[in-house]
Order: structure tokens, then C-alpha cells, then sequence
């Protein structure tokens, strides 16, 4: 049988004038049993009820019900129908019982995105909260660096995202909410030789290998103009990864020197399975990354359940936190 055929199969009733109306009143025949009684249920005259009864039997070809001394009964053909008709019309009430959840922000599908350092801080505990207080909104969250993230929000991809925008961008095409500054730490394994040492200085660390983003990264470019800012040196030794799992483990099992925002090195030290592999030289600890904030497209509302998210995020960003950040 051809998809035409069959398409026109499964819209023959719709083609011959089927109503909402004959729906409900087939399903109330079905609960009372009783074409008066189905016929105040839906707000209608009894005539006007066996009207719509006679069209709908002659539609199907069948008769759908039998007169008996106490009401009626429905046929073998009347039950099926009516129950399929029980169902599509539970079908729409969930359809608009959705559409409303969507239009108040409970249902729907929210994408957001941030650079690694705040989706720990920020989006992690907004997103235990939006599971537990919105459990129908579907949510995605995309980590990655804030050129790609802004890319995807001016191609639609993210409803917003937690990060900057890029110097190259056209700031006008966003609009943001500042943060603050992202504190940075020097991760190192915890029986690193400078862990052992005393009065250590920062030119300390230019001895050993560091590992951090290539060249260009913005976390890179933070440190090195650190560097350069208090005199010294650039490491002469750098492995250039984006990629959080390698470093760790080069740091944990090497001498290596890991710049990293300082939210993902605290969560890998005091709560993540390495924790007694990893810690933190206290130095340089007022080494900042430039300003993050919440990023939205200029002069685009966001949908209902985005805006539910956006607001748990917002709350999330403690006055606490943005003194520290």
C-alpha cells in the first residue's frame, strides 16, 4: 500500500466532516449511557445529540449503538470508536495542558553554555535546582571556550551562555550581564617538589614544565602577561592542550605546573577522585581572567523557560561571589 493511500486512509473520517463535537458526545454516551444524559454532559439538546449520533453512524458505515428499556448500549464498533475517541481527546487536553506549562516557562527545552571555571561555580548548582524545581524543561549545556559559545548564541544554538565576548565580536550584537574577574590557580600534584620547599617565589615555578591552553587561549595570554608584569620570564617548557582530563593527569603524574581557573582546580582538590593526588602553590593568587558575565543576544527576549533558567542562574551569582570573582 502507497504512503498516499494510507495517508488518505487515516484522514477519511476528518474528510467527511467528522467534529470534536461527535467525540465527546460518542465518549459521554459511552460513561452515561444515555443519549439525554450524554447530551447535557456536552451542553447540547437531546435532538441536536441524536443528530450529530445519525451523522457520525453514517460516516462509519455502521451503527454505533442500540436502544434498549433503560438507555442505550454501545456496539461493538460504538466501544472501539469511542474509546479511540476517549484517547484523542485526552491527547489534545495534554497538548494544551503542554502548550500552557511551555507558555509559563515549565515546559520546554533550554540550551545554555559557559566557559569551564563558572559552569562549575555557577551553572553546576543552577542546574540541580532547575531539575528539581522545573523537572519538564529539557536542558542542555554546552562547555567550551567563549568564542565558540558566542557563535553558537548569534547562530542559535544557546538560548545564553556564561562566559565573555570575544574581542573580534561586534559587541552590539550581545548584551551582557557582568560577574566579575575569574580568580586563576597553579595546580600542581601534592608531593610536587615546590609543596616541599619554603619561601618559594614565582620564578620558582619557570623550572619545571607547565601545561596550559595553546597559544592565543585566553587563560594562557592571562598568564604570560602575569608573568611579564612582574618581571618575569615566560615558561620555556609548555605542552599546549584544551583538554582538562589530559592536563590533570600530566600534572598528577609529572612535575608540571598547571594554570587553571581556580573553581576547577578547588572542585579536582577537595571533592574530585584525585583529591589526594592534587593541590595548589600559593602563589600569584591575585591573578585574575578578564571579566565574565550572562550572555544574551541584544534585543532578543528570551522564551519562558529560558527565562526561568536564566533567572536561577542570576540567583546563583551570589553578591558574595561577585566580590570574589
Amino acid at each position: 500500500m502507497s504512503e498516499r493511500h494510507r495517508a488518505k486512509q487515516a484522514d477519511h473520517l476528518v474528510r467527511k466532516g467528522l467534529k470534536f463535537s461527535q467525540l465527546r458526545l460518542l465518549t459521554a454516551l459511552r460513561d452515561f449511557e444515555q443519549i439525554g444524559a450524554a447530551a447535557r454532559h456536552t451542553g447540547m439538546t437531546q435532538p441536536a445529540a441524536s443528530r450529530l449520533l445519525s451523522q457520525l453512524e453514517e460516516m462509519v458505515g455502521v451503527p454505533l449503538y442500540t436502544r434498549h428499556m433503560r438507555g442505550i448500549s454501545l456496539t461493538e464498533a460504538g466501544t472501539l470508536l469511542a474509546s479511540q475517541a476517549a484517547s484523542a481527546l485526552h491527547g489534545f487536553d495534554l497538548v494544551q495542558e503542554r502548550i500552557g506549562q511551555m507558555a509559563v516557562g515549565t515546559r520546554g527545552s533550554v540550551r545554555m553554555g559557559a566557559v569551564t571555571g563558572p559552569s562549575l561555580k555557577i551553572l553546576l548548582p543552577a542546574v540541580r535546582e532547575a531539575r528539581a524545581a522545573y523537572p519538564d524543561i529539557d536542558l542542555s549545556v554546552l562547555i567550551d571556550t567563549s568564542d565558540k559559545l558566542s557563535e553558537a548564541l548569534l547562530d542559535r544554538d544557546l538560548d545564553f551562555y556564561i562566559g565573555r565576548i570575544p574581542t573580534e565580536s561586534d559587541a552590539r550584537a550581545f548584551r551582557i550581564e557582568t560577574i566579575g574577574l575569574e580568580p586563576v590557580a597553579l595546580l600542581v600534584r601534592f608531593d610536587h617538589p615546590l609543596t616541599r620547599r619554603q619561601n618559594i617565589a614565582l620564578k620558582d615555578c619557570l623550572e619545571y614544565d607547565w601545561v596550559t591552553q595553546p597559544p592565543g587561549g585566553l587563560l594562557r595570554r592571562t598568564h604570560e602577561e602575569y608573568l611579564l608584569k612582574h618581571g618575569l620570564e615566560l615558561p620555556r617548557r609548555v605542552v599546549g592542550t584544551t583538554s582538562i582530563l589530559f592536563t590533570l593527569a600530566l600534572v598528577r603524574e609529572t612535575d608540571a605546573i598547571a594554570p587553571m581557573a581556580r573553581a576547577v582546580a578547588d572542585l579536582f582538590i577537595e571533592h574530585g577522585a584525585l583529591a589526594s593526588r592534587l593541590g595548589r602553590i600559593p602563589l600569584a593568587q591575585d591573578m585574575r581572567v578578564a571579566s565574565y558575565g550572562l550572555v544574551t543576544r541584544a534585543g532578543d527576549p528570551l522564551g519562558p523557560a529560558a527565562e526561568r533558567l536564566f533567572e536561577i542562574v542570576q540567583t546563583a551569582v551570589k553578591p558574595d561571589m561577585r566580590k570574589v570573582l
